[in-house]
């Protein structure tokens, strides 16, 4: 399933209007985040947006302190919109253990909190950005410890942010595959680009997808959520890219 990280619009309102345009370029899935969820009231709309344009949201960001202390609403969130599985997306600087057993600990305190969830019948896992892939002072990859702490976590695989931490994507396949339930396609722009913060429409970028595509599928991944972080055009972003994984 080829999916829409919402938050790649978030500069374009109103959602009705990034709604029509994704039905419109032949988009069938979007993913949220958390800045969507307000209330339940808000909940109530965006099912019924969804709906009115033909969309379903299979999958969804939430804060950790969400999920830990409001794991009710988080589910019934889900529920409402349709999701099959929930991703933690971030950790703030000041929030990041700084050694390895520090992030052991982390991927273990994941796991307690997504357990009213997976409990509920929703999946659970760990979105990355590129600080997991950053080795700590005593030599910790941070991704590893948290696979390891929280063994049952799924992993929404960002391969742009593994390549920017200095990780090999394949190299991570290889070994974690088979927990990869969904993966954030996105393109880095060439060297010295400071537009659109360096990043680039998929498939007009640097990363391989064309290669990339086929392996994640193989390995057992059939979310593949479509995202760019700060597109200058949310149009061209979304239909060139649409068209560029298509042929993936």
């Amino acid at each position: 399933m080829i999916s829409y990280q919402l938050y790649s619009s978030r500069n374009f309102p109103p959602l009705e209007g990034t709604f029509d345009m994704l039905a419109a370029a032949g988009f069938v899935a979007v993913e949220g985040f958390g800045g969507l969820y307000a209330d339940a009231a808000r909940l109530t709309d965006l099912s019924a947006g969804l709906s009115a344009a033909g969309l379903t949201m299979p999958t969804g960001h939430f804060s950790l302190e969400m999920i830990e202390t409001q794991p009710d609403f988080v589910i019934a969130a889900a529920q409402t919109l349709g999701m099959q599985t929930v991703y933690c997306p971030y950790l703030l600087p000041a929030d990041r253990p700084t050694d390895g057993a520090g992030w052991t600990a982390f991927g273990a305190r994941l796991q307690v909190a997504g357990a009213p969830l997976v409990k509920a019948g929703l999946g659970f896992g760990w979105h990355n950005h590129d600080f997991e892939f950053v080795p700590t002072p005593d030599g910790v990859v941070p991704m590893e410890a948290i696979l390891e702490g929280g063994p049952d976590l799924e992993w929404e695989m960002d391969v742009a942010w593994v390549l920017r931490g200095g990780g090999n994507p394949l190299d991570w396949i290889a070994r974690h595959g088979r927990r990869i339930t969904a993966t954030h396609v996105k393109d880095i722009a060439p060297a010295g680009t400071t537009a659109e913060d360096g990043w680039a429409d998929v498939g007009h970028g640097t990363v391989d997808w064309a290669g990339l595509m086929p392996v994640l599928r193989n390995a057992g991944c059939g979310v593949f959520v479509l995202e760019h972080d700060n597109p200058a055009d949310h149009v061209r972003f979304a239909t060139r890219s649409l068209a560029a994984v298509k042929g993936y």
